[in-house]
Parts: structure tokens; C-alpha cells; sequence
């Protein structure tokens, strides 16, 4: 298969904050990232939809400090699955301790970032992630394009 012939990338966030989620789409507007992006509200939230659905998404932004199931939780029970584990997940959330980090990243998450402050420094990070993660580097095919 082509990279041409392949479906669009489809991007899941899951934040708690709605005013956080609503800027988040506003940027993905105004980088004209056209991929499907599917919101959800928290980490319970996730791992429900993950469990029921044969369409896993190719990539999740997800924030950490969430109440019901926090995004380590989250990030915990998906790289413990078979079927879930390839999925890149950059963790996007206010949080800069050193130690979320690096739990972060031991638990298998693909990238870190610290949201930023302001919606210019929001809109230049989905540029980014834009770039690198939609334009550049190569994704995992999800089982069912391989078949």
C-alpha cells in the first residue's frame, strides 16, 4: 500500500479542561490540520472507547491531570495491551515536574510536551506536531490496513 492510498491520520486528545480542549481545536483550525481528531474527556473515557471500537486512533494527545483516570493511568494500561501498544502517545499537559516527565517516558510515552501559556504558543506546537508527526515521520499501520 502507498502512502497515498493510506487513510488520513487520526488523532484522539483527551483533556479534562474545556476550555483546553476548545483552544486545541481552534489550533488544529488554524494549522489547517484537517486530520479526524476525536475528543474525550478523560483517561476512563479513553480506555472505554479504546475497548469498544475496531477504528484505533494512529496517534493520542494526552494530558495527565484528569480525575477518574489520570494519563499515567491511562498511559500505564495502554502500553500493557498487545493491541493498544503501538500507539504514539505525546503527552500534552501543563504539567513541567521533572517527575511526570520522566514517568512519562518510562511508562512509553513518544513525546512530552509542556502546553503552553498563551494560543500563539499553542499554535505553534500543533505546527510542530503537525510537522514531525503527520508529515515526517513514518506511523505504525494499524492491523486492520495491514490485512
Amino acid at each position: 500500500m502507498s502512502p497515498l492510498d493510506r487513510k488520513p491520520i487520526s488523532i484522539w486528545m483527551v483533556d479534562d479542561d474545556p476550555d483546553d480542549r476548545m483552544l486545541a481545536q481552534d489550533a488544529f483550525d488554524e494549522c489547517r490540520i484537517a486530520n479526524p481528531l476525536e475528543i474525550l474527556e478523560d483517561g476512563d473515557a479513553l480506555l472505554k472507547r479504546l475497548s469498544t471500537t475496531m477504528h484505533l486512533p494512529d496517534l493520542i494527545l494526552l494530558d495527565l491531570n484528569m480525575p477518574r483516570k489520570s494519563g499515567l493511568e491511562a498511559l500505564t494500561e495502554i502500553k500493557a495491551d498487545l493491541r493498544l501498544r503501538h500507539i504514539p502517545i505525546i503527552v500534552l499537559t501543563t504539567s513541567d515536574s521533572d517527575d511526570d516527565v520522566a514517568a512519562a517516558y518510562q511508562l512509553g510515552a513518544s513525546s512530552y510536551i509542556t502546553k503552553p501559556v498563551t494560543f500563539d504558543g499553542l499554535v505553534e506546537v500543533m505546527r510542530t506536531i503537525k510537522s514531525y508527526w503527520l508529515e515526517i515521520v513514518a506511523m505504525p499501520r494499524t492491523l486492520a490496513e495491514a490485512a
